[in-house]
Protein backbone atom coordinates (compact mmCIF):
# COMPACT_ATOMS: atom_id res chain seq x y z
CA UNK A 1 0.00 0.00 0.00
CA UNK A 2 1.31 3.33 -0.70
CA UNK A 3 1.61 5.99 1.95
CA UNK A 4 -1.30 8.25 2.39
CA UNK A 5 -3.38 4.81 0.92
CA UNK A 6 -4.80 4.02 4.37
CA UNK A 7 -8.71 3.25 5.32
CA UNK A 8 -10.57 5.96 6.87
CA UNK A 9 -13.83 7.89 7.96
CA UNK A 10 -16.92 8.66 6.05
CA UNK A 11 -16.34 11.66 3.49
CA UNK A 12 -16.09 15.22 3.88
CA UNK A 13 -18.50 15.75 0.78
CA UNK A 14 -15.61 17.48 -1.07
CA UNK A 15 -13.72 16.22 -3.74
CA UNK A 16 -13.98 12.90 -6.21
CA UNK A 17 -14.83 9.60 -5.40
CA UNK A 18 -12.98 7.03 -7.77
CA UNK A 19 -15.13 3.59 -7.90
CA UNK A 20 -14.79 0.31 -9.01
CA UNK A 21 -16.88 -2.73 -8.79
CA UNK A 22 -16.61 -6.56 -9.74
CA UNK A 23 -19.77 -8.39 -10.82
CA UNK A 24 -21.62 -11.68 -11.54
CA UNK A 25 -22.10 -10.47 -14.82
CA UNK A 26 -22.67 -8.18 -16.94
CA UNK A 27 -26.32 -6.93 -17.00
CA UNK A 28 -26.88 -4.16 -14.22
CA UNK A 29 -30.65 -5.62 -14.13
CA UNK A 30 -29.97 -9.39 -14.41
CA UNK A 31 -26.44 -9.60 -12.05
CA UNK A 32 -25.01 -8.08 -8.84
CA UNK A 33 -22.14 -6.36 -7.73
CA UNK A 34 -20.05 -8.52 -5.74
CA UNK A 35 -17.06 -6.85 -5.02
CA UNK A 36 -16.94 -2.85 -4.41
CA UNK A 37 -14.43 0.02 -4.00
CA UNK A 38 -13.94 3.63 -3.46
CA UNK A 39 -10.99 5.79 -3.64
CA UNK A 40 -11.45 9.37 -2.25
CA UNK A 41 -9.58 12.17 -3.70
CA UNK A 42 -9.35 15.74 -3.00
CA UNK A 43 -9.97 19.01 -4.95
CA UNK A 44 -6.13 18.37 -6.09
CA UNK A 45 -6.55 14.76 -6.66
CA UNK A 46 -4.70 13.62 -3.18
CA UNK A 47 -5.76 10.67 -1.78
CA UNK A 48 -7.39 11.21 1.58
CA UNK A 49 -9.19 7.38 2.34
CA UNK A 50 -9.77 4.31 1.16
CA UNK A 51 -12.70 1.38 1.01
CA UNK A 52 -13.43 -2.06 -0.29
CA UNK A 53 -15.40 -4.90 0.45
CA UNK A 54 -16.34 -8.21 -0.54
CA UNK A 55 -20.46 -8.61 -1.21
CA UNK A 56 -22.47 -11.35 -0.76
CA UNK A 57 -24.58 -11.60 -4.37
CA UNK A 58 -26.90 -13.81 -2.61
CA UNK A 59 -26.31 -16.25 -5.47
CA UNK A 60 -23.59 -17.44 -7.80
CA UNK A 61 -20.45 -14.84 -7.83
CA UNK A 62 -20.21 -15.63 -11.31
CA UNK A 63 -17.02 -15.20 -13.76
CA UNK A 64 -14.43 -16.47 -10.86
CA UNK A 65 -11.54 -16.58 -13.60
CA UNK A 66 -12.05 -12.81 -14.31
CA UNK A 67 -12.32 -11.63 -10.83
CA UNK A 68 -11.28 -14.19 -9.08
CA UNK A 69 -13.91 -14.67 -6.58
CA UNK A 70 -15.05 -17.78 -4.93
CA UNK A 71 -18.14 -18.80 -3.07
CA UNK A 72 -15.55 -19.23 -0.65
CA UNK A 73 -14.79 -15.91 -0.60
CA UNK A 74 -17.89 -14.35 0.20
CA UNK A 75 -18.95 -16.63 2.60
CA UNK A 76 -19.92 -13.99 5.46
CA UNK A 77 -19.15 -10.74 3.50
CA UNK A 78 -21.85 -8.59 4.16
CA UNK A 79 -24.66 -7.93 1.69
CA UNK A 80 -25.21 -4.87 -0.29
CA UNK A 81 -27.83 -3.25 1.65
CA UNK A 82 -25.48 -3.61 5.19
CA UNK A 83 -23.08 -1.82 3.07
CA UNK A 84 -25.14 1.04 1.21
CA UNK A 85 -25.23 3.42 4.35
CA UNK A 86 -21.68 3.68 4.49
CA UNK A 87 -21.38 3.94 0.47
CA UNK A 88 -23.71 7.34 0.32
CA UNK A 89 -21.78 8.91 2.93
CA UNK A 90 -18.26 7.80 1.69
CA UNK A 91 -19.99 8.86 -2.19
CA UNK A 92 -22.21 12.31 -1.13
CA UNK A 93 -21.16 15.20 -2.79
CA UNK A 94 -17.90 13.71 -4.55
CA UNK A 95 -17.79 13.87 -8.42
CA UNK A 96 -18.09 10.10 -9.55
CA UNK A 97 -15.26 9.11 -11.58
CA UNK A 98 -14.34 5.67 -12.97
CA UNK A 99 -13.31 3.92 -16.42
CA UNK A 100 -15.99 3.74 -17.90
CA UNK A 101 -18.08 5.21 -14.86
CA UNK A 102 -21.60 4.79 -16.81
CA UNK A 103 -21.11 1.00 -16.07
CA UNK A 104 -19.79 1.31 -12.71
CA UNK A 105 -22.59 3.87 -11.87
CA UNK A 106 -25.32 1.47 -13.65
CA UNK A 107 -24.52 -1.22 -11.45
CA UNK A 108 -24.53 0.97 -8.13
CA UNK A 109 -27.57 2.74 -9.38
CA UNK A 110 -29.40 -1.02 -9.61
CA UNK A 111 -27.90 -1.84 -6.53
CA UNK A 112 -29.72 0.89 -4.43
CA UNK A 113 -32.94 0.72 -6.68
CA UNK A 114 -33.06 -2.88 -4.98
CA UNK A 115 -33.17 -1.40 -1.45
CA UNK A 116 -35.48 1.40 -2.67
CA UNK A 117 -33.15 4.29 -2.69
CA UNK A 118 -32.73 6.62 -5.79
CA UNK A 119 -29.38 7.76 -6.59
CA UNK A 120 -28.93 11.26 -7.44
CA UNK A 121 -27.91 12.92 -10.79
CA UNK A 122 -24.09 13.42 -10.03
CA UNK A 123 -21.15 14.96 -12.36
CA UNK A 124 -19.19 12.00 -13.83
CA UNK A 125 -15.40 11.37 -14.90
CA UNK A 126 -14.30 9.07 -17.25
CA UNK A 127 -10.76 7.98 -17.37
CA UNK A 128 -11.36 6.15 -20.52
CA UNK A 129 -12.50 9.14 -22.18
CA UNK A 130 -9.32 10.93 -20.96
CA UNK A 131 -7.06 8.42 -22.10
CA UNK A 132 -9.00 8.21 -25.75
CA UNK A 133 -7.84 11.76 -26.25
CA UNK A 134 -4.77 11.84 -24.26
CA UNK A 135 -2.65 8.26 -24.44
CA UNK A 136 -2.68 7.96 -28.40
CA UNK A 137 -0.05 5.18 -27.90
CA UNK A 138 -2.42 3.40 -25.95
CA UNK A 139 -2.65 -0.11 -27.74
CA UNK A 140 -6.43 -0.59 -26.25
CA UNK A 141 -8.23 1.78 -23.88
CA UNK A 142 -9.62 -0.82 -21.57
CA UNK A 143 -7.67 -0.09 -17.89
CA UNK A 144 -4.91 -2.61 -17.72
CA UNK A 145 -3.85 -1.04 -21.75
CA UNK A 146 -4.40 2.53 -20.62
CA UNK A 147 -1.94 2.17 -17.25
CA UNK A 148 0.61 0.50 -19.33
CA UNK A 149 1.06 3.37 -21.67
CA UNK A 150 0.65 5.76 -18.72
CA UNK A 151 3.88 3.58 -17.54
CA UNK A 152 2.00 3.12 -14.20
CA UNK A 153 3.14 -0.28 -13.78
CA UNK A 154 1.42 -3.31 -12.90
CA UNK A 155 -1.81 -3.63 -10.68
CA UNK A 156 -4.32 -6.36 -9.64
CA UNK A 157 -6.46 -6.27 -12.06
CA UNK A 158 -9.79 -7.12 -11.84
CA UNK A 159 -10.09 -6.35 -8.01
CA UNK A 160 -12.39 -3.54 -7.69
CA UNK A 161 -9.73 -1.71 -4.83
CA UNK A 162 -6.49 -2.19 -7.27
CA UNK A 163 -8.77 -1.05 -10.35
CA UNK A 164 -9.62 2.15 -8.60
CA UNK A 165 -6.22 3.12 -7.51
CA UNK A 166 -4.90 2.31 -10.75
CA UNK A 167 -8.26 4.56 -11.84
CA UNK A 168 -7.26 7.23 -9.56
CA UNK A 169 -3.51 7.22 -10.62
CA UNK A 170 -4.49 6.89 -14.29
CA UNK A 171 -6.62 10.35 -13.89
CA UNK A 172 -3.94 12.01 -12.03
CA UNK A 173 -1.54 11.38 -15.07
CA UNK A 174 -4.23 12.11 -17.92
CA UNK A 175 -4.81 15.31 -16.73
CA UNK A 176 -0.66 16.42 -16.01
CA UNK A 177 0.03 15.22 -19.92
CA UNK A 178 0.58 18.42 -22.00
CA UNK A 179 -2.21 17.89 -24.54
CA UNK A 180 -4.86 18.12 -21.43
CA UNK A 181 -5.71 21.78 -21.26
CA UNK A 182 -5.71 23.20 -17.18
CA UNK A 183 -8.61 20.83 -15.83
CA UNK A 184 -10.95 23.36 -14.13
CA UNK A 185 -12.51 21.59 -11.59
CA UNK A 186 -14.71 24.30 -9.50
CA UNK A 187 -17.75 23.89 -11.37
CA UNK A 188 -18.62 20.31 -11.18
CA UNK A 189 -16.91 20.25 -7.86
CA UNK A 190 -19.61 22.69 -6.84
CA UNK A 191 -22.45 21.33 -8.64
CA UNK A 192 -21.51 17.57 -6.50
CA UNK A 193 -21.92 19.95 -3.43
CA UNK A 194 -24.75 20.58 -4.53
CA UNK A 195 -26.44 17.97 -5.22
CA UNK A 196 -29.01 16.88 -2.20
CA UNK A 197 -27.50 12.85 -1.12
CA UNK A 198 -30.19 10.61 0.22
CA UNK A 199 -29.45 9.10 4.09
CA UNK A 200 -29.80 5.44 5.80
CA UNK A 201 -29.30 4.59 8.64
CA UNK A 202 -26.52 2.45 9.58
CA UNK A 203 -27.49 -1.18 10.49
CA UNK A 204 -26.14 -1.82 14.59
CA UNK A 205 -25.93 -5.80 13.70
CA UNK A 206 -26.90 -8.36 12.56
CA UNK A 207 -30.06 -10.30 12.97
CA UNK A 208 -27.57 -13.20 15.33
CA UNK A 209 -26.18 -9.89 16.91
CA UNK A 210 -22.74 -10.20 15.37
CA UNK A 211 -21.81 -6.71 14.22
CA UNK A 212 -21.60 -5.97 9.87
CA UNK A 213 -18.42 -6.99 8.79
CA UNK A 214 -16.10 -5.45 6.01
CA UNK A 215 -13.97 -8.33 4.24
CA UNK A 216 -11.53 -6.50 2.19
CA UNK A 217 -9.61 -8.51 -0.43
CA UNK A 218 -5.76 -7.60 -1.15
CA UNK A 219 -4.54 -8.96 -4.38
CA UNK A 220 -0.85 -9.87 -5.35
CA UNK A 221 -0.05 -7.64 -8.18
CA UNK A 222 0.39 -9.00 -11.80
CA UNK A 223 -0.36 -9.38 -14.71
CA UNK A 224 1.18 -12.87 -14.74
CA UNK A 225 2.40 -14.38 -18.00
CA UNK A 226 0.30 -17.22 -20.11
CA UNK A 227 0.23 -20.59 -17.52
CA UNK A 228 2.10 -18.92 -14.59
CA UNK A 229 -0.92 -19.51 -11.77
CA UNK A 230 -0.72 -16.30 -9.93
CA UNK A 231 -0.35 -16.59 -5.69
CA UNK A 232 -3.84 -16.70 -4.20
CA UNK A 233 -5.72 -13.29 -3.42
CA UNK A 234 -5.51 -13.11 0.59
CA UNK A 235 -8.97 -11.86 2.29
CA UNK A 236 -8.97 -10.05 5.41
CA UNK A 237 -11.79 -9.32 8.01
CA UNK A 238 -10.58 -5.27 7.95
CA UNK A 239 -13.53 -4.23 10.56
CA UNK A 240 -17.11 -3.80 11.69
CA UNK A 241 -19.28 -1.58 9.68
CA UNK A 242 -22.11 -1.65 12.82
CA UNK A 243 -21.90 1.71 14.08
CA UNK A 244 -24.94 2.98 16.06
CA UNK A 245 -27.38 4.72 14.11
Amino acid sequence: MLPGRTPGPASTGEGFAVVDVETTGRSPWRHRVVEVAVVLLDGRLRTEAEFSTLLDPLGPVGPTHVHRISQADVAGAPRFREVAPHLLELLAGRVLVGHHVTCDRAFLDREFARIGVAWPAVPLLCTMRLARAHLPEAGGYGLAACAEAAGLGGFPAHTALGDARVTADLLRHCIHVRSCPPADWAEPLREAARVPWPRLARARSRADGEPVPSLRREAPYGPWPRGVQPPAVAREDSGAMGFPA
